[in-house]
């Protein structure tokens, strides 16, 4: 059997953490600002993790990722 390859997409929207996890950006943060409040705008500039529902799927996307 071949070997999987990266889904290149989720390869550019996803990055490992050093202990395994996958780290993910937010949407809704491209544009329309004046709709959203100044607390919205803040918390979606962060960072977050993956969540464990969605883990095992993504990881197999990105598994040849380093």
């Amino acid at each position: 059997m071949p070997k999987q390859k990266t889904h290149r997409a989720s390869a550019k929207r996803f990055k490992r953490t050093a202990s395994g996890g996958l780290k993910r950006f937010r949407a809704f943060t491209s544009h329309r600002f004046h709709g959203k409040t100044k607390k919205q705008r803040r918390h979606l500039r962060k960072a977050s993790m993956v969540h464990p529902s969605d883990f095992k799927r993504i990881k197999s996307m990105v598994s040849q990722m380093r």
